[in-house]
């Protein structure tokens, strides 16, 4: 029997990932992942592949789109005028837009009676205020060329603070937060009563935490000194900085679960390499906790915030004074896939593990916006304890 259904659809550089999911419901009933894709045609063989399409008529599409800058500040419906300011964005972000835009016209000649929605890593953030999101460069810089601080991992931060706020049982108007979104790509984010006031990625996801190869913060002359001394041009410190840094260039590679194991032989390279990929998350969490005055949880998500437990007890080393301690045994327990307290019992800051789903974040705002597009009451109350588990 044929069924309604939403597509989530996460095209990327080098991958292309779905999730089907029942609009009444919210629950998921497909997915499927095509890795180091390669042609323009990628979205297209990837689900043809998949057979449950052959019996669903497809009503919407929510794809997450990386970067929408200051232009989208909230999911949008995809139009010829949305895409062509997609397309004249993709300066902001030359390795992943382009992909994006590629599945974004896939969708629409594979379902061309579909609503197509746009879902922005972004758009979370747009509530950053002036002193959180402004560099201190040329007004000419800000205003005619977009130089500002966006972030990232929004779709991420806007699922996980809302189930945070409801294992904490509090009301998301008096919650402060710091999350931290850790997997090869890696991020923190202040949120004062369920809005972002600062985030550590800035114009682009290099800036902040330490990555799997990503640098993070570094000197902002050092692409001029390394052209200098070195002769590298800024193309080349671009892609060193993006590909070639972070944990990798530390530690030699970008699996922490290698990392984890080299130090424990007694490499002193991959020791160093954690010590400072550790120091870096505790040094954002205290200027987040002096931006917030106070926080009511400390939220560890993503691949490596979900399953590294060695991780999550360096990065809160020596912040017990400000009442973050974490239980060792809860800390150590088995239960990625769930959400969890890992801090000691009378902690005055909980710290919490809650499993991050970016897809089924997708589908809600996608679900949401079509609701509006076709004059209906949206139902994100009605789906939203299956979407999230």
């Amino acid at each position: 029997m044929d069924r309604d259904a939403v597509l989530v659809l996460n095209a990327g550089s080098s991958s292309v990932k779905y999730r089907l999911f029942d609009p009444a419901t919210g629950e998921p009933f497909a997915r499927g992942t095509l890795e180091r894709v390669e042609g323009p045609d990628a979205v297209e063989r990837v689900l043809a592949a998949e057979p449950a399409l052959d019996r669903t008529t497809i009503v919407a599409v929510g794809h997450r789109v990386v970067h929408g800058a200051d232009r989208f500040q909230a999911s949008t419906l995809i139009d010829d005028r949305v895409l062509s300011t997609l397309r004249s964005l993709v300066p902001l972000a030359p390795l992943h837009l382009p992909a994006n835009i590629t599945g974004i016209e896939a969708a629409r000649r594979m379902f061309p009676k579909a609503l197509q929605v746009a879902v922005f890593d972004t758009s979370f953030h747009h509530t950053l205020p002036p002193r959180a999101y402004t560099y201190a460069v040329p007004t000419a810089w800000r205003e005619q060329f977009g130089v500002r601080r966006y972030g990232f991992h929004g779709i991420s931060y806007q699922y996980v603070s809302r189930r945070a706020v409801a294992f904490l049982h509090r009301d998301p108007a008096q919650t402060n937060l710091i999350l931290l979104h850790l997997g090869n790509g890696a991020s923190a984010c202040a949120i004062e009563a369920g809005r972002s006031i600062d985030t550590s990625m800035g114009l682009t996801p290099l800036e902040g935490l330490v990555m799997g190869t990503r640098s993070g913060d570094v000197d902002p002359a050092l692409p001029d000194y390394l052209h200098r001394v070195a002769g590298l041009d800024s193309a080349a410190v671009d892609d060193a900085l993006n590909r070639d840094s972070g944990l990798l260039a530390l530690a030699g590679s970008n699996d922490l679960r290698d990392v984890w194991a080299a130090a424990e032989a007694g490499h002193e390279q991959a020791r160093q390499g954690l010590d400072v990929y550790c120091y870096r998350i505790r040094k954002y969490i205290g200027a987040y906790l002096a931006a917030l005055g106070h926080i009511d949880a400390i939220v560890f998500t993503a691949g490596v915030g979900e399953r590294d437990p060695g991780v999550r007890a360096a990065a809160l080393t020596g912040l017990e004074q400000f009442g973050i301690t974490v239980d060792a045994q809860r800390n150590e327990a088995p239960g990625h896939d769930s959400e969890r307290a890992i801090s000691c019992d009378g902690a005055t800051v909980p710290v919490l593990v809650i499993p991050t789903d970016e897809e089924a974040e997708i589908a809600r705002q996608t679900l949401a916006l079509t609701a509006v597009q076709e004059g209906r009451k949206p139902r994100a109350e009605y789906f939203e304890p299956s979407m999230t588990g």
